[in-house]
């Protein structure tokens, strides 16, 4: 069983500890990899307990736990046990005012976020947001966003990735090819975007190139109809193997976004069937439930050889003890620099 590569699928679970009816199901379903969110995440103590017998369900130590803990209105983790990190506007605002002490103060916060994940276990953050968010765009995104200028936005997302790198902890840039003018929340329905490729290139796909080296990306519930008016970016061969493959020039992990998300339709394996068969590496299951899980499951197969050495990659990039590093003096610092 150990050369057999691991299912190419993420789930959740449905609460803070793990029921014998999920033990049994990640046992035999061999996910690749586990997603928290709020629910799971009780205390400090917990949380821990709750990845040590997620990895125990699938018998790989090495198994990725991922989490959106971006700051601001998302993040799983909360006070009282865990820091209240600020929103990616607050230092897209003070990069306006300050670039450099915006891109060390977004250093920081990444690597403080990184602390609190790798002492829980957690080593996969899905952050940062590239999307570019237009005056018109649903709020979906809105103070998510490192700004609305490309450069700047890549800068910020760049220092990001470093901080949580530095701290044992992955980042997945989202969402890949560009989330920004979406008129709609893809949560909820699906979006379309009808402006020209050209357009697309020179502004929504340039932070995704200036940051196609990073290791992990997710991408976006989104119609691109210059690209492929058919289906959304996640299920578009065409899109993946042109734009993020291509043109983009991402080479590392592709995950979609959650199959549970209403932009998508038809059942779940053909969800999860259609993100494959597009390009993504692995596709992603959030809500936890179990019914959903076994029909995701059926429109699955195990991580191919391309999809197992990207991880492999990603993971290299964490495998090192991490630098010695002075939780107060970080905070006492952001706090100064973010107060400018």
């Amino acid at each position: 069983m150990a050369d057999i590569s691991p299912r190419a699928v993420i789930f959740g679970c449905a609460g803070p500890e793990l029921s014998e009816a999920e033990r049994a199901f990640f046992a035999d379903a061999d996910p690749v990899g586990f997603i928290l969110f709020e629910r799971n995440c009780a205390s400090p103590e917990q949380v821990r307990q709750l990845c040590t017998d997620l990895r125990a369900s699938v018998g790989r130590k090495n198994t990725p736990i991922l989490i959106d803990q971006e700051g601001g209105r998302v993040r799983r983790l909360k006070p009282p046990h865990w820091r209240p990190a600020p929103a990616a506007r607050m230092f897209a605002d003070l990069a306006k005012r300050n670039p450099a002490a915006g891109e060390e103060a977004v250093r920081l916060n990444a690597r403080l976020m990184a602390a609190e994940l790798a002492d829980l276990g957690i080593d996969v953050d899905c952050t940062p947001v590239l999307d570019l968010p237009q005056d018109d765009a649903d709020p979906i995104i809105g103070d998510r966003a490192y700004g609305t200028e490309p450069a700047m936005v890549a800068r910020l997302a760049r220092a990001v990735g470093e901080g949580l790198v530095a701290g044992g902890v992955l980042p997945i840039i989202k969402h890949i090819p560009g989330h920004g003018r979406a008129r709609a929340d893809s949560h909820k329905e699906l979006p379309r975007v009808e402006v020209s490729h050209a357009e697309l290139s020179a502004h929504d796909f340039r932070p995704f190139r200036d940051l196609c080296d990073l290791p992990m990306a997710m991408t976006a519930h989104v119609v691109f109809e210059a690209i492929d008016a058919a289906v959304p970016a996640t299920c578009s061969r065409r899109l993946i193997d042109t734009v993020i493959r291509g043109e983009i020039g991402f080479d590392g992990w592709l995950i979609s976004d959650d199959l549970s998300m209403k932009a998508l339709s038809g059942g779940f394996a053909d969800r999860a069937r259609a993100a494959l068969d597009a390009g993504c590496d692995v596709v992603l299951h959030c809500s936890g439930d179990l019914a959903e899980m076994y029909s995701v499951v059926s429109g699955t197969r195990r991580l191919d050889p391309a999809g197992m050495d990207r991880l492999n990659r990603a993971r290299a990039l964490i495998a090192g003890p991490t630098a010695a590093f002075d939780n107060l003096a970080a905070e006492t610092r952001l706090a100064a620099l973010l107060d400018q």
